[in-house]
């Protein structure tokens, strides 16, 4: 009885402490993606691709062709909307909803801070911005959220097909700059896709949960090792038995794949019931077939 309360305040707690870290990290995010608009992208006329950027190309065509000045949170937030829904169906509405909250006060944001130039240099701009884009998404991946619009793409075909989806979203962004392109002039839809590229390698740089590994892991006490990292994280392990070629001893082979950001937890596991163990750590570019994944809510 008193085991079950306790259970239920730890979860509680862990809950309140989640939501805290998540809505700290979306603010820092917002607050990060808000700038970068207002100063690398508006002083190099920047479009930063996904939903933000076609925000910006619709403010822009609205702007040019009719001489009206819609405001960016009134679009982003329109624009945002089927995604969110596609979110909210097929991957969580936890993390659909503190995605829309980071959606909202970043366009608010964008509308309040006022415009300022650092650099005039399209090459630092579209290098420096791209990467505090990159750093916007990842720090508010880590919080279980996004900044919506094509991210809920990325995510989505992560997690159904366990694929790195963001080259992917690259290509769809390219078609929108090269739409301004076509529109505005190439010069700065060119240095756009150099941001956009800059941002994707920087989210698949540091965003390491949507990347798999294989672990090799050769050690004499298996049974201990598998249950643990089972317990952990839930991911299958699979048992082989061989024999050490120099000692001709016995020894047990467990092969497993996780994310990239387990490792270490893992390494700490086995390392805990035999230090001598020797872990061979492999890149899994691609995985078929089930691979369990975190929950989002």
């Amino acid at each position: 009885m008193h085991n079950n309360i306790f259970k239920t305040i730890d979860q509680s707690t862990n809950r309140k402490v989640k939501t805290i870290r998540t809505i700290i990290l979306v603010a820092i995010a917002s607050l990060i993606m808000s700038i970068n608009i207002k100063t690398f992208v508006h002083s190099g006329g920047l479009l930063p691709g996904g939903i933000t950027g076609l925000s910006l190309l619709v403010q822009r065509i609205f702007l040019r062709f009719f001489n009206l000045t819609l405001p960016y949170s009134l679009i982003n937030i329109i624009l945002n909307a089927i995604p969110a829904i596609i979110g909210f169906k097929m991957i969580s509405k936890r993390f659909t909803f503190y995605s829309v909250v980071m959606i909202v006060l970043n366009s608010l944001l964008v509308d309040v801070i006022p415009a300022y130039t650092i650099t005039s240099d399209p090459l630092l701009v579209a290098l420096f911005g791209g990467l505090l884009n990159g750093i916007a998404i990842v720090i508010a991946l880590y919080g279980n959220a996004s900044s919506g619009g094509t991210d809920f793409i990325a995510v989505y075909l992560n997690r159904r097909f366990n694929i790195s989806s963001w080259n992917i979203i690259l290509l769809f962004n390219s078609a929108i700059l090269l739409t301004s392109g076509m529109l505005f002039g190439f010069k700065a839809s060119l240095y756009s896709i150099i941001f956009q590229f800059v941002s994707t390698q920087t989210i698949s740089t540091f965003h390491k949960s949507n990347q798999k590994v294989t672990m090799l892991i050769i050690t004499n006490y298996a049974d201990a090792i598998e249950d643990d990292i089972l317990n952990t994280t839930h991911h299958g392990i699979t048992k082989f038995m061989g024999e050490g070629v120099y000692d001709k001893a016995p020894r047990c082979m467990l092969y497993t794949v996780v994310s990239a950001d387990e490792v270490n937890l893992v390494a700490d596991i086995v390392h805990m019931h035999d230090p001598h163990a020797f872990i061979n750590v492999l890149r899994s570019t691609s995985v078929k077939g089930k691979f369990y994944q975190k929950p989002l809510d």
